[in-house]
């Protein structure tokens, strides 16, 4: 027996202005869109009243660290799931930096397996290369991930490649997608012992980490990275952050390019300053960086340069977030609330709810080849996610979903409001609030 869902009289953007519509579901997709009332309902539809909500395509999140297996004391499939599909994100590509990493065919193959058991939401794995895992990477089934992850730069985990020999073959040999965290070690470890030695007490402070991981080592990495690319395969820059990084990339549409870049919300919305307020807990790699360049990665989104907003969603333990500076690892909790921070963003003027779907729906399913997905479309599947754009959503650890418990969010109220989430026509999240 097929079961349908109505969406009645939700909005959805149509160039620069909203339409009223009405959408049916059968099972897992949309069959049928409407600006009038769609007539002869079958029997036992559930109608779901979307009167001055707006429908979005559901956000496709090219770049989290879900910690499982191996690390389920910071994070599991499961919470960080529903923290997603609270944000209104609907597919997750996870990072390889687990325990044990995924970097075989067995490591991918026990994850689908816990993936199936327990997420929430669509999901792809990235497999992650190593100084030594070239030739079996490149010998597993492409359908079975979404593309591969390289380091270029030493991060959370021991995944840093720095042999030239493993390099050099991935961008020759590969088939698919690279996805390239862009930092340069060599600079990393020479400014990390510069300042290891103006603080030999371990009491420095979090502000230094924009000098630490500074934007010469982002510059450096990415460009090698792009020229190795060039003319051979297609590589997406992880989360960039600075201006000087943008003078690498070009503007165009996405069916365009085969280098392209990400952003993420934290690295929109933070600046350097904000280390004084919030110190370790917005500690990431890449770091966050000054105005100028917070600013400019804005610009490069509405002009087309940065193609993909993704949130490196990365949980820790508070109590681990709160060590000194130097023992503090690096990483971010903010799946939950990014959707709310690109339309505080649009609110403010800084991009269009258009280009919003743009960088966190369409782009990653044409450039990914998500078939079906990443649009409201008749024949798609019904990934959804209905907004208040004048709700409110509060940040505190009540609301909070990731396991880890707490968000450098925490005290901020946002003017917008997830309402419901649907991910393949079924509804897994409701606000109760």
């Amino acid at each position: 027996m097929p079961n349908y869902k109505y969406i009645h009289l939700a909005q959805i953007t149509e160039g620069f202005s909203l339409k009223t519509v009405n959408v049916l579901i059968e099972d897992q997709k949309i069959i049928k869109i409407s600006e009038e009332e769609i007539a002869n309902l079958p029997s036992q539809t559930e109608i779901i009243e979307a009167k001055g909500l707006v429908l979005l395509p559901g956000i496709i999140d090219i770049h989290v660290h879900f910690r499982q297996p191996g690390l389920e004391n910071k994070a599991d499939m499961l919470s960080e799931s529903r923290a997603a599909v609270a944000g209104g994100i609907t597919t997750v590509f996870d990072m390889p930096n687990t325990i044990p990493p995924t970097t075989n065919l067995q490591a991918l193959t026990e994850k689908i397996k816990l993936a199936n058991e327990n997420m929430l939401c669509n999901y792809k794995f990235y497999l992650g290369i190593t100084n030594n895992n070239l030739e079996d990477a490149l010998s597993i089934d492409p359908n079975l991930i979404c593309g591969y992850k390289i380091y270029l730069g030493s991060s959370t985990g021991d995944m840093l490649v720095d042999k030239a020999q493993a390099i050099e073959g991935l961008f020759e040999k590969s088939k698919m997608i690279i996805t390239s965290h862009c930092e340069d070690e060599k600079r990393i470890r020479t400014n990390t012992a510069k300042y290891k030695e103006l603080y030999p007490n371990n009491d420095a402070p979090a502000s230094i980490h924009p000098l630490v991981r500074d934007a010469e080592a982002c510059y450096l990495s990415t460009k090698f990275a792009i020229d190795m690319a060039k003319g051979k395969t297609k590589l997406n820059i992880a989360h960039i952050t600075t201006e000087k990084e943008l003078s690498l990339l070009q503007k165009g549409k996405i069916d365009s390019k085969n280098i392209t870049a990400e952003v993420s919300p934290i690295h929109l919305w933070f600046e350097e300053k904000d280390f004084e307020r919030l110190g370790n807990k917005i500690k990431c790699n890449p770091s966050i960086k000054s105005k100028v360049d917070r600013d400019a990665l804005r610009k490069a989104l509405r002009e087309d340069i940065i193609d993909f907003v993704a949130t490196d969603h990365a949980p820790h333990l508070i109590e681990e977030k709160e060590k000194p500076y130097f023992q503090s690892p690096s990483g971010i909790p903010s799946i939950q609330f990014s959707l709310n921070i690109m339309l505080e963003l649009v609110k403010q003027g800084e991009l269009s709810l258009s280009q919003l779907q743009e960088k966190m729906c369409h782009n990653p399913a044409t450039y990914f080849h998500l078939k079906e997905r990443g649009y409201i479309k008749e024949g798609y599947y019904a990934d959804l996610v209905l907004v208040d754009l004048n709700g409110k959503t509060k940040v505190s650890k009540e609301t909070i979903l990731s396991k880890c418990n707490w968000s450098p969010f925490e005290g901020e109220t946002f003017n917008s409001k997830i309402v419901s989430t649907f991910v393949n026509g079924e509804i897994v999240y409701r606000n109760q609030n």
